[in-house]
């Protein structure tokens, strides 16, 4: 339930940055940082596809199988485990090259990308004691 309530809530997180970058909403609330910038920068793309547009769909992937999860029936599953688990280092690895550009590349910080990044890592925490159940079976 942890993983789904953070997944959830990076979801929010990147749909609002989605918005921002199809410009369904004018300037971006900031208190610390500076999320334009990021938010303007060769970065935020990639190729065509926003990089928020990635963060929605795997914190909907992440939200999706730790729900599936919680059902009665999962608990023999070793994909459930395995996809959160493989989620969760996938978006901590693409967090953490985000997180190097911020600092190193594009000299500014967006408060919300650093949420997301948070948030990465606690749902990556989160899931490692399900990959105690990848070993289990039926």
């Amino acid at each position: 339930m942890a993983l789904a309530i953070l997944a959830l809530t990076g979801l929010l997180v990147s749909l609002y940055m989605l918005a921002y970058s199809f410009g369904l909403v004018g300037q971006l609330i900031c208190g610390v940082g500076n999320c334009e910038a990021v938010q303007s920068s060769p970065y935020s793309r990639m190729g065509p596809i926003p990089v928020a547009a990635l963060g929605v769909v795997g914190y909907l992937a992440l939200m999706a199988f730790s729900l599936a999860g919680l059902q009665p029936g999962s608990k023999g599953s070793r994909l459930i485990p395995l996809a959160l688990l493989g989620g969760g280092i996938i978006g901590v690895a693409f967090s953490a090259y985000l997180t190097y550009l911020e600092a190193f590349v594009i000299r500014a910080w967006c408060q919300w990308c650093v949420i997301s990044a948070i948030l990465m890592v606690l749902a990556l925490l989160a899931a490692i004691p399900e990959a105690k159940r990848i070993g289990e079976s039926k």
